[in-house]
Formats: structure tokens, C-alpha cells, sequence
């Protein structure tokens, strides 16, 4: 059913079993990164702000994470956008 909906374009609620994971998911990115949760907090929601301004996001499905392979690492943000702000203060869709 799951893929039906996603299919769809449905949206289902989360289950206590995908946030349990997502919840471990963020813990060892930011263990990984050695990054405080303050900070991460603080730098998801300063990028969120900056980005609110000109676009409206879909908060419950923004996900922002670091990834590291060797030494290099990358911030890497996945922010649906339901619709772009004009200067005018007018939405578009």
C-alpha cells in the first residue's frame, strides 16, 4: 500500500518505527561529524530560515544531513518546495 501511495503522491504519517530510525540516523551523523546537537540544530534551522525567504518547504519532509567519505564531508539537504515567493510578496505554484 506504501508504494501505492508514494506512487500517488500520498503522503502517510510516519510510523514509531521510521522515526526510531530516523532519530538514530541523525544521532550517528552528528556523532560521525563531531558536531554538537546545539550546532546542528542552530545550522539546520539558520539554512531553513535563509531558504523560507525565497521558497515555501514542506517542513515535515526536509532532510538535512552530513556525509563523509575519507576526509572529505558534505552537507547534503533534500528540501521539497511546495512554492516559490515573489518579490512581491505573491506565491507562485
Amino acid at each position: 500500500m506504501e508504494l501505492i501511495n508514494r506512487l500517488l503522491g500520498r503522503q502517510t504519517p510516519p510510523g514509531s518505527k521510521d522515526v526510531a530510525r530516523e532519530r538514530l540516523r541523525l544521532v550517528l551523523v552528528q556523532d560521525r561529524s563531531s558536531i554538537a546537537p546545539s550546532l546542528w540544530g542552530a545550522l539546520k534551522e539558520d539554512l531553513l530560515a535563509v531558504i523560507r525567504r525565497y521558497l515555501e518547504v514542506d517542513e515535515d519532509a526536509v532532510e538535512v544531513e552530513l556525509e563523509r567519505e575519507g576526509e572529505a564531508m558534505a552537507l547534503v539537504a533534500n528540501i521539497p518546495v511546495r512554492r516559490i515567493r515573489r518579490a512581491s510578496g505573491q506565491d507562485t505554484e
